[in-house]
């Protein structure tokens, strides 16, 4: 019979709540080192120039400053799947912002008047920043010695002797037959703008170079392990002389995941004589120097016939790289394999291209790359239904995946991955779909209702894997040591209860650090993708497996009986069917002691680990395999009121509907899908960077960049959770943290389309685009 569950699903507090709110908790910001110095920049005004010339004469004679470095002192590269990029400029400047010098000092105020007193030559070269432009024969190289940098061969395909950095191609039946005889067909073109995380924390870093050769890291990041590795390989150091300290994060979103700004507080300590050295990036350098989301322009054409099935699909991906790789290839090949939406299509070409330009570089972002692919997708999804003359949520029912349908990567469909079409009827059912809004008060307003899909599955190595170690203390009590990283998802509290589950124990007798420490927690790939729950949870559900086995042995000894005759319940173990003869746990963690003295069994400590199964690099000529341990389906259905005298959209209410398998925790799954929500709000309606002619950003700020605050919230939000369970997940679960904001710039696009007769094909739908599409169509504000 199974066991009823008392901890898992159920809506658990989070366990950091209190730290948190009361100021208590300790991030990278908080910390100070005996001896620590300070670190500030000299960046870039050229999006692209030679360096002629650097002269730190005068900073360098400013007292209070240790270490002055320069990219002619460092020759170096880093990467973590393309090594394209140097520590600081060498040689040549590549974004405006892009760092050049870097100084430590006694004093933040010291090394930014240090900074001041640099002195730097440039000689502008030709720049390009439409990755379009980029493509083209003739356009300036942003990297002209593309060839001879290491990259991960066989996943990433960069091109000599161009701007891309990589073609994720995937072919599927013949897609130029199936259009050119399909009954109906469509093309559409959408653009979507670099964007900003935003964390709450911005990056900080600390390190120090110990005498010995040794190096000790504390840093805002989301990949302990990730930090350790990619520091042995760009300094040649062996792993166990690198440490990673990651304590509290706030906030990463994608930002913080692979290596950012420890290669320069290391070398900037080395400089320093190996005084610790900490550099905390302002604001504007969030903005400016350090990654964003990337840009993306899509072409779609979509084949179709009378009746409303799709034939064909094809699309070109053109992402905007900025001037550096970094994790945007891999991003560029997860909008490929996930790149026709979540529906049965017979025959599809995908190309897509991430190319470099001399912009602000872009790196991973919650939905990682799916936001920007969907809302091309959802957009023309509804451009074709009513082209067929047919409702736009029937049009997607008769087209969503199925059971025995094929991907189009070529993996087949089954029950295990979860019922798209149930998250869309579900959000159809919410917003009262095929019911017209009801009348706005004003006669300057207009209502409209949208529906959107999504997908998403875990873009991440074949090899990815984790561990988890679960120590009893001296009162029976649980210790999970992970180096997963929980930087707001709230995936320690997850963990936990999976972990109460297993042992049988309450919940406030399982403990999970916050901090993580290469030295003594376990290997962890990263804390990206939306896997932490579903390959942690394996892990912690092993090493718990592993106590139980421990306490049974030796409770069995004491009892007399085989182990497998042992219970273990309420903190404490019996022989079956005795439970008044109990011993609890506090008397088996650290070893039994009889009467007589004698011992037997010794500390209770658990191992456990996960690695993903099955997964297979895609073919390089048509992208068919299996690139993903798991997908995650949904849907969004939105109500907006616009105004058309100002241009401004509120929503009305939005309903979000995510298939998770299994709710592990329903309070903090609402939580991600309302969060969610809301960042996927501001990548609809504000937020995108936006360049002068020279390159230069312009909104490097809150002044200028606005994102959603608590006035800007839907009037109604509904969250909807089904459960549909993914059979190798833990209890059936499968990740959700990145999927709710993923499509809801799409919903939205298409509640204005319902409200306005209008089409938008670019974000952000601000005030001002709003006014514009309505002045082009001859409609008065």
């Amino acid at each position: 019979m199974t066991r009823a569950l008392s901890c898992v699903g159920k809506s658990v507090p989070r366990g950091d709540a209190v730290e948190k709110v009361t100021g208590s908790a300790r991030y990278a910001h908080d910390l100070a080192l005996p001896g620590m110095l300070h670190a500030a920049l000299v960046t870039s005004p050229h999006a692209s120039a030679r360096i002629a010339r650097v002269d730190v004469a005068d900073a360098a004679a400013l007292p209070g400053v240790r270490a002055i470095l320069a990219g002619a002192n460092l020759d170096v590269r880093l990467g973590l799947y393309m090594r394209d990029k140097r520590i600081l400029a060498r040689d040549v400047v590549r974004y405006q912002g892009e760092p050049v010098v870097a100084v430590a000092a006694d004093t933040l105020d010291i090394a930014r008047e240090a900074c001041r007193r640099v002195r730097v030559e440039y000689e502008p070269t030709r720049a390009v920043f439409d990755p379009r432009d980029a493509m083209k024969s003739g356009a300036p190289l942003v990297h002209p010695d593309l060839e001879s940098y290491a990259h991960l061969e066989g996943v990433f395909f960069p091109k000599s002797n161009t701007n891309v950095a990589h073609h994720q191609k995937i072919r599927k039946g013949d897609v130029d037959a199936a259009i050119a005889s399909a009954e109906v067909t469509l093309e559409a073109r959408f653009d979507n703008p670099p964007v900003q995380h935003v964390p709450m924390e911005t990056h900080a870093a600390i390190a120090q170079a110990l005498p010995d050769g040794r190096v000790e890291i504390w840093t805002s990041s989301q990949s302990p392990y990730t930090v350790r590795h990619l520091m042995s390989v760009v300094f040649g150091l062996p792993h166990a002389s690198i440490r990673v300290h990651v304590p509290y994060v706030g906030g990463g979103f994608g930002g913080k995941a692979g290596l950012n700004l420890e290669p320069l507080v290391y070398v900037l300590s080395k400089a320093a004589g190996g005084r610790p050295v900490k550099f905390v990036a302002t604001r504007e350098q969030e903005f400016n120097t350090l990654p964003s989301r990337q840009g993306l322009h899509s072409t779609i054409e979509i084949g179709a016939t009378r009746a409303g099935k799709i034939v064909a699909l094809k699309a070109t991906y053109v992402w905007d790289a900025g001037a550096y790789a970094d994790y945007g290839v891999n991003v560029g090949r997860a909008a490929a394999y996930s790149g026709a939406g979540p529906y049965a299509v017979p025959n599809c070409s995908i190309d897509s291209f991430v190319v470099y330009t001399n912009k602000v570089y872009g790196t991973a972002y919650r939905g990682f790359g799916h936001l920007e692919v969907l809302w091309g997708i959802e957009r023309a999804i509804d451009q074709m239904a009513r082209k067929l003359g047919l409702d736009p949520a029937e049009f997607r029912r008769r087209n969503l995946l199925t059971v025995g349908d094929t991907t189009i990567t070529g993996e087949t469909f089954t029950a295990g991955h979860g019922k798209p079409v149930e998250c869309l009827d579900a959000v159809a059912k919410a917003i009262e779909w095929g019911t017209p809004s009801t009348p706005p008060a004003s006669s300057t307003k207009r209502r409209g209702k949208g529906i959107a899909m999504l997908h998403k599955a875990p873009a991440m190595p074949t090899s990815t894997s984790c561990s988890a170690i679960i120590k009893l203390d001296e009162d029976g009590a649980a210790d999970i040591l992970v180096s997963g990283v929980d930087y707001g998802q709230g995936t320690y509290t997850v963990l936990r209860q999976i972990a109460a589950e297993e042992l049988r124990l309450p919940i406030d007798a399982v403990h999970i650090n916050s901090d993580c420490d290469t030295a003594f927690t376990p290997y962890d790939w990263q804390t990206v993708a939306s896997r932490f729950s579903y390959m942690g949870g394996h892990a912690v559900i092993e090493a718990a497996a592993d106590c139980l086995r421990q306490l049974r042995f030796a409770a069995a000894q004491v009892f007399g009986v085989a182990p497998e005759k042992i219970v273990c319940e309420n903190a404490s173990a019996y022989p079956d069917g005795e439970p008044e003869r109990a011993i609890p746990y506090r008397s088996l963690a650290l070893g039994y002691v009889y009467p007589n003295g004698n011992a037997i069994g010794g500390p209770v400590i658990g191992h456990g680990r996960f690695i993903a199964r099955g997964l297979t690099h895609l073919a390089p000529d048509t992208g068919q395999g299996r690139p993903a341990q798991f997908w995650t389906y949904g849907a969004h259905g939105v109500e907006v009121e616009v105004d058309t005298e100002t241009g401004e959209i509120e929503i009305l209410r939005i309903a979000s509907a995510v298939d998770a398998g299994k709710v592990l925790n329903a309070g903090l799954a609402r939580g991600q899908v309302i969060g969610g929500v809301v960042q996927g709000i501001g990548s609809a309606l504000w937020e995108g960077f936006r360049f002068d002619k020279e390159g230069r950003l312009k909104n490097p700020s809150f002044v200028d960049y606005k994102i959603p605050t608590a006035k800007d919230l839907p009037r109604e939000m509904v969250p909807i959770l089904l459960e549909n369970p993914q059979p190798d997940g833990p209890y059936g679960a499968r990740g959700v943290a990145e999927h709710p904001m993923i499509s809801v710039p799409s919903a939205i696009g298409n509640a204005l389309y319902d409200a306005l007769g209008i089409e938008f094909a670019s974000l952000p739908l601000s005030p001002e685009h709003v006014i514009a599409r309505l002045a082009e169509k001859g409609t008065k504000p």
